[in-house]
């Protein structure tokens, strides 16, 4: 699975925000029928099909739990973490708590990252390709090691 592009969206008054059908149709492709929205990085939300969430849960799971930062992530991650459900025009209802975390009001920014979705509100968005853009060849260099 492998999802991308840049979507702005209006989040409704019940915090409902339509995916769009490329996205979803990646997301919930084969077996995959259940999704989980959480917190992630830098200010965004997350949206994981379950398979992605299982590997994540994975690699924090072989992490050493004596370590503090292990742990609490584990309570921060799985304490905020909600089951999403689509209804039938393919939107989801982002919980008041997560909106509030990710500071999203009337419009959002979808991201498709490689294998989950991120959820930004447009201004933080905005801050973050302000900050990073500019060090784009910087930052590939960094998470793309060259090949000898």
């Amino acid at each position: 699975m492998l999802l991308t592009g840049t979507f702005v969206r209006s989040l409704d008054e019940k915090l409902r925000v339509a995916l769009p059908k490329r996205l979803r149709e990646r997301l919930l492709e084969g077996e995959q029928h259940a999704l989980y929205l959480a917190p992630g990085m830098d200010g965004c939300l997350s949206l994981y099909n379950e398979r992605v969430l299982a590997a994540l849960a994975a690699r924090l799971a072989s992490a050493a739990p004596n370590e503090r930062h292990v742990r609490a992530y584990g309570r921060l991650f799985y304490s905020r973490a909600e089951p999403i459900e689509l209804d039938a025009q393919g939107r989801l209802r982002i919980p008041l708590e997560l909106a509030r975390l990710a500071g999203l009001q009337t419009e959002v920014v979808l991201l498709g990252v490689q294998d989950h979705v991120e959820i930004w509100a447009p201004q933080r968005w905005e801050e973050y390709l302000k900050e990073e853009q500019p060090r784009f060849d910087e930052v590939a260099e960094r998470a793309i090691p060259e090949q000898r």
